[in-house]
C-alpha cells in the first residue's frame, strides 16, 4: 500500500498566502522602527568617518558636508610620533590579558563547577562579591601596591591588576555546570589525569563561551582608559586610548583626531567578525539549555 501526501486545497493555500502577506504587513512598522534605531545608533560612527576623511581645515558635519574626501588624515596619523607605539601597547595589553584571563577563568570555572572541596561555595560567592565593588574604590590601593612593587610604567604592572576577573569566572562556571558529568566520570575511569581532562574535554567543549568571553575581555581592555592612564606614564607603555587624549592637549586638527579614533575601532571590528560564529553558537547553546 502506497501513501501519497495530500496536497493542500486551493482555498487553503490561498488563505495561507493571505495570512503570510498580512503578517508581513504587520511586521513593517517594527522593521521601520528597528531600522531607524539602527541608523541613530551608527550615525555618530558615520559622522566620525566623514570627519576623518575630510580635508584639514574644511568645515565638516554637522555644520556642512565636505565637498571631497581624502585619505591624507589617515596617512598623517600613521606618520605621527607615538601612534604606532600606542597601538602596539594596546594590542599587548589586550591580547595578553585575554589569553591569561581565559586560561585562569576556565580553570577556576571548572574547579567551582565540577570539583568538591571544603569552602567552595563560600570562596565562590566571596569572589563574586567583588563585582559589587567599583574599580574606582580600589584604584588608589591598587596603584600604591603596584608602585611599591616597582610596576608603574611597566607592562606587567599594567596587566596584572586586571587579571582577577570575577565575571569571567562566573560565566565559565555557569557554562561548565551544564556539561554532563558522565564525560568526566568516563575520563576518570579511563585513567585520565586532571590536566588531560581539562585540556581534552573542558577546553574543546567550552570553545563557544571562550570565544564570546574573549571578545568581551578584548573590548574591555582595548577601550580601558582609567587604569592605563594611572599606570602608564610614558609612551613606552601608554595605550591608544590614553595616547589619543594627549592629542587633544596639542594643536591637532579635528579631522586628524577623528582619523585616529576611526583607526582605533578597526581591531575591535576584526575581532568581532573573526569570532562572531562562536558568539552566535554560544547564544544558541544558551537558549537550548
Amino acid at each position: 500500500m502506497t501513501i501519497t501526501a495530500s496536497r493542500p486545497k486551493p482555498a487553503t493555500r490561498a488563505a495561507q498566502i493571505r495570512g503570510a502577506r498580512a503578517r508581513r504587513r504587520r511586521r513593517w512598522p517594527l522593521v521601520a522602527l528597528l531600522a531607524l534605531l539602527s541608523l541613530l545608533t551608527i550615525s555618530p560612527f558615520i559622522a566620525m568617518i566623514i570627519v576623518a576623511l575630510s580635508p584639514v581645515g574644511k568645515p565638516t558635519v554637522p555644520a556642512q558636508w565636505p565637498e571631497s574626501l581624502t585619505l591624507d588624515n589617515i596617512s598623517r596619523v600613521f606618520s605621527a610620533s607615538g601612534f604606532i607605539g600606542w597601538t602596539f601597547n594596546s594590542l599587548v595589553y589586550s591580547l595578553v590579558s585575554v589569553v591569561i584571563i581565559l586560561l585562569t577563568a576556565s580553570m577556576a570555572g571548572y574547579a567551582f563547577a565540577k570539583k568538591r572541596f571544603p569552602g567552595r561555595d563560600t570562596m565562590l560567592w566571596t569572589f563574586l562579591a567583588t563585582m559589587m565593588v567599583p574599580f574606582q574604590a580600589t584604584l588608589i590601593p591598587t596603584f600604591v601596591l603596584v608602585a611599591n612593587l616597582g610596576g608603574v610604567d611597566t607592562f606587567w604592572g599594567l596587566i596584572m591588576p586586571t587579571l582577577a576577573n570575577s565575571q569571567a569566572v562566573f560565566l565559565m562556571r555557569q557554562f561548565i555546570m551544564g556539561l554532563p558529568d558522565e564525560l568526566f566520570e568516563a575520563a576518570k575511569v579511563d585513567g585520565a589525569s586532571e590536566l588531560r581532562v581539562f585540556w581534552q574535554i573542558v577546553l574543546p567543549l567550552t570553545r563557544p563561551i571562550l570565544a564570546t568571553l574573549g571578545v568581551f575581555v578584548f573590548l574591555w581592555h582595548w577601550n580601558d582608559f582609567l587604569w592605563p592612564l594611572v599606570a602608564s606614564q610614558s609612551n613606552a607603555t601608554r595605550t591608544l586610548t590614553v595616547g589619543l587624549t594627549t592629542l587633544r592637549t596639542e594643536e591637532v586638527q579635528l579631522s586628524m583626531l577623528m582619523a585616529s579614533a576611526a583607526i582605533s575601532v578597526v581591531p575591535c571590528l576584526l575581532v568581532f567578525f573573526l569570532l562572531q560564529r562562536y558568539l552566535v553558537n554560544s547564544i544558541a547553546m544558551t537558549g537550548m539549555k
